[in-house]
């Protein structure tokens, strides 16, 4: 399932992540984005309301990420909700044994050599550079281009629209995390997720 992962984020350009307050509105949430036509997404661990909204969410349709995953007690409950794939902060070896052996795509954090060394030592070669702004954005990760060839970047953390076209013009940048995509009402999250066509001449779906 990993090269379907690798194939919506190359098609999307972006990744929308939510952080979930609220349960209410999710249901209209989901179906915005499957009409953008985007079907994959990542709902961060960061609240109680996390894994109730990874199920709604999964139940429209939509191939969820669980987000924040920290440990495998956490990666077995977010698997249990439904969870499609797996997004940390950070680079797990144990996690990443843990998701490869059940077949479960892990998408995990790095942002120093050192650990993207560490990532291609355990065969990940598509990760999330993060947290993106704040360890050098753009021109870290043009750093990378030429020492790192065969990994692919997904850029999360500080982004926006402003910043957005720089980071995917970059040869080793699959797609980027935003969280910022499913912000605000109904009509501007799907306001911007219109805005975004002109990146995605395919769409994921």
């Amino acid at each position: 399932m990993a090269p379907a992962l690798e194939a919506a984020l190359a098609a999307a350009k972006v990744l929308p992540i939510l952080t979930p307050r609220t349960l209410e509105g999710l249901e209209g949430l989901g179906e915005a984005l499957l009409e953008a036509g985007f079907s994959w997404m990542e709902v961060t661990l960061r609240t109680p309301l996390a894994l109730e909204a990874i199920r709604r969410l999964r139940a429209l349709g939509l191939e969820v990420g669980a987000g924040t995953v920290l440990n495998e007690a956490q990666a077995e409950e977010a698997l249990a909700a439904g969870a499609s794939f797996l997004v940390s902060p950070g680079l797990s070896p144990g996690l990443a044994r843990w998701a490869e052996a059940l077949g479960l795509p892990y998408l995990p954090g790095v942002a120093t050599p050192t650990e993207v060394q560490e990532a291609l030592a355990l065969g990940l070669r598509l990760l999330k550079f993060f947290p993106a702004e704040a360890m050098g954005g753009v021109r870290t990760l043009k750093a990378y281009a030429p020492v790192f060839p065969g990994v692919r970047f997904v850029p999360t953390g500080g982004i926006g629209p402003e910043t957005l076209e720089a980071y995917l013009a970059l040869e080793n940048v699959l797609a980027c995390g935003g969280s910022w995509l499913l912000e605000g009402s109904l009509e501007e999250v799907r306001t911007k997720l219109r805005g975004l066509g002109k990146l995605r001449p395919q769409a994921q779906r």
